[in-house]
């Protein structure tokens, strides 16, 4: 990956972002599952990939337990928030990885990747900017390139709603967090992040192109999906 790539080094990194691996995984049930649930699912493809993108990459989770994993592949990393990729610049330095200026998946450059992955992130994004995320990932797939997306998923019903809230209430309260803290987090669903359901996942999907579309993992409120791009 060229070096122009790499933004300037950033001698400040926030807290906020510094705190995040600790606090994502009093948040997110399965954090670390759904991770796992990616790498072996990209492990099991017919060749490792030799390029892949990680848009939405946050301090550079995924890629760090990647990098021993594929040793022959090339990643370049990309994230919104510069406090999140001044953490994944530190944690991903080295000639494999290249670290994008900060964009959101949207306004990607240009790029031609085996796969691309998006973790847990799309779900911040309304009706129209979701469906411009994934359009970018399907552009910088090759012909038979795969994307790996995990989200938040909403139930398919009102009742399951409420359920599957009280489940994740009860899972962060389990984890550690306070009631004033759990109760915060509830309360940016719908307003801060947009779940949409399985069903309206796998038409997004296809409808953006891709000729593959299937669930690869699920757990109620967070799901991991796969597409796969056409020959050309």
């Amino acid at each position: 990956m060229a070096d122009e790539l790499l933004p300037p080094p950033d001698n400040a990194t926030p807290h906020p972002a510094v705190a995040y691996d600790a606090g994502v995984r009093l948040t997110i049930p399965h954090y670390d599952a759904i991770h796992e649930a990616v790498l072996s699912f990209i492990e099991a493809l017919p060749e490792p990939p030799r390029t892949w993108l990680d848009t939405g990459c946050g301090t550079g989770t995924l890629v760090a337990r990647a990098l021993p994993r594929f040793p022959e592949t090339r990643f370049v990393v990309a994230d919104p928030s510069l406090a999140m990729l001044a953490v994944a610049r530190q944690r991903l330095s080295g000639p494999r990885v290249a670290v994008l200026p900060p964009c959101g998946t949207g306004d990607l450059p240009s790029g031609c990747f085996d796969v691309v992955t998006a973790i847990q992130c799309h779900h911040y994004l309304d009706h129209r900017e979701r469906r411009a995320a994934v359009a970018a990932c399907f552009d910088r797939l090759r012909p038979g390139g795969i994307f790996v997306t995990s989200e938040n998923v909403r139930p398919l019903s009102r009742t399951g709603l409420d359920l599957g809230l009280r489940y994740w209430a009860r899972f962060q309260e389990q984890a550690g967090k306070s009631p004033s803290e759990v109760a915060a987090q509830l309360a940016r669903f719908d307003r801060e992040f947009f779940p949409i359901t399985l069903e309206e996942h796998l038409r997004l999907y296809r409808e953006a192109g891709f000729v593959a579309v299937e669930v690869l993992w699920c757990s109620y409120l967070q799901a991991v999906f796969y597409a796969v791009k056409g020959e050309a």
